[in-house]
């Protein structure tokens, strides 16, 4: 276990949707740092996540949260950073010297923006019937893989040779691009920057959805 947490604390709690990538974004946080950690699933379909009592946790009434023994947080870029200043080797997550707290935090924002967009958009639409225009979210997701393919061109992973949080806000839903219809076919570079981010010790899958005809 993470030596870094305290011996008489209680499991952080996760509070999720077990095929959200947004969730399995803190959960493969808190796996990775080797944190002890339990899941609270919520119903979702029967308005769990605006129930009084979780809106107390996370007023936005979205998942992924956190109670780590009386601090709540929510959104998934921001519970990973916690974890990593809380209980981590800063360094090593968030970036070394300005350059790499900096290209970190540009991927962040690309986890944010272009991913959502695009990836994450196209499996909504697929996995959980979300309005968006797929056919749009499909042609953002390949303007983004374009990109991402070159720059990972003889590289490991997103910033440095080492994972980063930069890696671990990207992972998920380009991951399971292929459940939103996104094929990862022409990118052998992204398909070989996931397999070293599942090579890594203590490292959990998300849940699979199935994966439509090809579009």
């Amino acid at each position: 276990m993470n030596t870094n947490f305290p011996a008489n604390a209680a499991p952080i709690k996760l509070f999720r949707v077990a095929k959200s990538g947004h969730s399995h974004r803190a959960e493969l946080m808190l796996a990775l740092m080797d944190l002890p950690y339990e899941t609270v699933d919520l119903d979702m379909a029967n308005g769990a996540h605006k129930a009084p009592d979780y809106l107390v946790i996370n007023p936005f009434g979205q998942v992924p949260a956190i109670d780590d023994n009386g601090v709540t947080l929510s959104d998934s870029n921001g519970i990973i950073v916690y974890l990593a200043e809380r209980y981590g080797n800063t360094a090593q997550w968030t970036g070394q010297d300005p350059v790499e707290k900096a290209q970190i935090q540009r991927w962040l924002s690309v986890a944010a923006g272009e991913v959502f967009a695009g990836p994450c958009c196209a499996r909504l639409v697929t996995v959980f019937g979300a309005p968006f225009d797929h056919q749009a979210c499909i042609a953002k997701s390949h303007a983004l893989f374009e990109i991402m393919e070159k720059h990972l061109d003889g590289k490991s992973f997103l910033v440095a040779e080492r994972l980063t949080l930069a890696d671990i806000a990207g992972y998920t839903y380009i991951a399971h691009a292929p459940e939103g219809g996104v094929s990862l076919d022409a990118y052998p570079n992204i398909r070989g920057w996931l397999s070293n981010i599942e090579a890594q010790p203590r490292f959990v899958a998300m849940t699979s959805s199935p994966i439509p005809a090809a579009v």
